[in-house]
């Protein structure tokens, strides 16, 4: 016998989109925190890239520091970078920058570089930064020096996703993901096991 499904009401309807929206909000005002300074971010423009009105940015978030304040937290990004074992992580995490950027159109990590941009927030997201990525992952290793070998390898994941995402170079692009996670995985394994 087939259980039978109730259609979602019209709360959980309205709970879905709103969620739908927030994370389109959010999407937005994090694109264009990797592009512009925070001083120049207008919430019309946060509104109009995420197709929504700014009274709605208002309504779900408070107002433009309590936007970027979600913006600057890099939690949900670590969360998913680092989710995998030790053994495997440097793969893990190469190819969840290239898949954030060639799927997703945004990198997990690469609005650090643009944290001299936005001066005093600047400062909110490298301390976000630090302690929600480097140290985190840091704790993760064993071994000598792992606050120096945690730095080195995101520093590494940096200047992959700069060169895929910002400089845009041709061989990465023209590279499957494959071919790019086995070459460069190494490189940041090499600095997570001692």
């Amino acid at each position: 016998m087939s259980a039978v499904s109730t259609p979602p009401t019209a709360s959980t309807s309205v709970r879905r989109d709103a969620e739908a929206t927030k994370a389109a909000i959010l999407r937005s005002a994090r694109y264009l925190l990797a592009r512009h300074a925070h001083a120049d971010i207008t919430l019309k423009a946060v509104a109009e890239r995420a197709g929504v009105s700014p009274p709605l940015i208002l309504k779900y978030f408070g107002n433009k520091d309590a936007l970027f304040a979600r913006v600057m937290s890099f939690e949900a990004d670590a969360e998913a970078l680092l989710d995998a074992p030790l053994q495997e992580l440097g793969r893990h995490m190469v190819r969840h920058v290239l898949e954030s950027q060639s799927e997703r159109g945004a990198d997990p990590l690469l609005r650090i570089a643009f944290a001299p941009l936005h001066g005093e927030q600047g400062d909110i997201l490298r301390a976000n930064f630090r302690a929600q990525v480097t140290e985190r992952l840091a704790e993760r290793l064993t071994g000598p020096d792992t606050g120096l070998r945690a730095e080195l390898a995101v520093g590494t994941l940096l200047g992959l996703g700069v060169m895929y995402g910002i400089a845009r170079g041709p061989h990465l692009r023209a590279s499957t993901l494959d071919t790019i996670v086995e070459r460069y995985a190494p490189v940041v394994q090499a600095q997570l096991t001692p």
